[in-house]
């Protein structure tokens, strides 16, 4: 449509809402009522909160996340040490709580891969399957077998035995 309309071949009709031009000497009482309530009540609390927000600025706080510093493993702590031990086991629980987590989440992925694909689930959702089965194997050889009393000290008695096997095996193909 051109830019310059023809105002007398599309003519807009006229309003039906008549033109308030009333001007008086007394003042409308919702303009008084807002002017009073933005500097009365407003202002106050908004220039409270905007130096709240300020000091706060400086000093923050992040409550989500936690983050711990990463102690010696079991195997660096020395014989008596016990508050090294305790660290040490604290960490495990930690790492194995976020590695059940990451097992948690690509199982998650997987199956809303799953429901969004449908029957095409096999040739689309691959990768995931094949992350899953790599994050799956990784927790098994580190923390399978431990049962419900797993901890730091078992676990790492469990790492040096598969070591050691796998040095046999590897021993026994030179061989």
């Amino acid at each position: 449509m051109p830019e310059d309309h023809d105002w007398e071949a599309y003519k807009v009709p006229p309003t039906r809402t008549p033109v308030a031009d009333r001007t008086t000497s007394v003042p409308n009482p919702v303009t008084f009522l807002q002017t009073f309530f933005t500097y009365v009540i407003d202002a106050p609390v908004t220039f409270v909160r905007e130096w709240i927000e300020r000091q706060q600025a400086k000093n923050k706080f992040y409550y989500y996340h936690q983050k711990f510093r990463r102690v010696p493993d079991v195997s660096e702590c020395l014989e008596g040490d016990y508050l090294c031990f305790f660290e040490a086991e604290a960490q495990w629980r930690r790492d194995r709580m976020v590695d059940q987590e990451i097992v948690e989440i690509i199982r998650e992925r997987l199956g809303a891969c799953k429901q969004r694909e449908g029957p095409n689930q096999f040739q689309n959702c691959a990768k995931e399957m094949e992350l899953l089965a790599q994050v799956t194997k990784a927790y098994q050889d580190r923390y399978g077998d431990l049962g419900y009393h797993g901890n730091a000290r078992k676990c790492l008695m469990k790492q040096k035995h598969r070591m050691m096997e796998e040095r046999k095996a590897a021993q026994a193909k030179e061989s």
